[in-house]
C-alpha cells in the first residue's frame, strides 16, 4: 500500500501529462505531492526525512521546470531522488551500526548481519541503476516516452526488484527463536 501511495503523485502526473502536457502536469504533480504529504502527516502524525527530501526536490525541480519552461529539470528529479536514496543507504551501511534498510525491516524479519549488508548494498545499486536508467530515457527518447517510463518503467523496475529481494530473503530468513543479536 505504501508503494502505491508513494507513486500516486507520479500516476497523477502521468494522467495530467496525457491530457494537458508537461507544464500543467508539473503543477498538478506539485499539488498532488503536497496533498500526499498532508495526508501522510494526518495518518501517521509525522513525515520521514526522506519524504521531506523528496518533496523538497519535487518542489525545487518542478518549480524550475515551470519558471524556466524547461522540462529537463523535471526529468532530472527522479535521478536525483534515487541517487540521494543510494547515498543515504550507502552512508547508513558504512557509518551506522544498523543500515536504514535494517532499521526499516528488522522488526518484521530476522536475518544474519551479512545478509542485511548484502541487501543494503543491493538497494544502493538499484537506486544508482534506476537513476541512470531515468537519465538514459530522458536524453535518448521523446518526452512522452520518458513520461511513460517514469510511471511504468520505474514502477516495473521497483516491483521486479522487490520480488527478487523477496525470493532472496526467503532463502535467508531465520525463525524468531534463532534471531541473532
Amino acid at each position: 500500500m505504501k508503494l502505491l501511495t508513494d507513486f500516486l503523485p507520479v500516476i497523477i502526473f502521468f494522467v495530467a501529462y496525457k491530457i494537458w502536457g508537461m507544464y500543467v502536469a508539473t503543477g498538478v504533480f506539485i499539488v498532488a505531492s503536497l496533498i500526499q504529504m498532508a495526508w501522510t502527516y494526518h495518518l501517521h502524525g509525522k513525515i520521514e526525512t526522506m519524504q521531506w527530501a523528496t518533496l523538497g526536490l519535487g518542489l525545487f525541480f518542478g518549480g524550475l521546470t515551470l519558471a524556466l519552461q524547461n522540462p529537463l529539470f523535471m526529468q532530472w528529479k527522479p535521478t536525483i531522488v534515487n541517487w540521494l536514496f543510494a547515498a543515504a543507504f550507502l552512508g547508513s551501511g558504512l557509518f551506522m551500526q544498523r543500515s536504514l534498510l535494517q532499521r526499516m525491516m528488522d522488526h518484521a524479519i530476522h536475518l544474519p548481519q551479512n545478509i542485511w549488508v548484502r541487501l543494503n548494498l543491493a538497494w544502493v545499486l538499484f537506486f544508482i541503476g534506476a537513476g541512470l536508467a531515468n537519465l538514459y530515457v530522458a536524453y535518448n527518447f521523446p518526452e512522452s516516452t520518458w513520461v511513460d517510463f517514469k510511471l511504468f518503467g520505474m514502477l516495473g523496475m521497483t516491483l521486479v526488484f522487490i520480488l527478487l529481494q523477496g525470493l532472496y530473503l526467503a532463502r535467508h530468513m531465520q525463525p524468531l527463536e534463532e534471531k541473532q543479536s
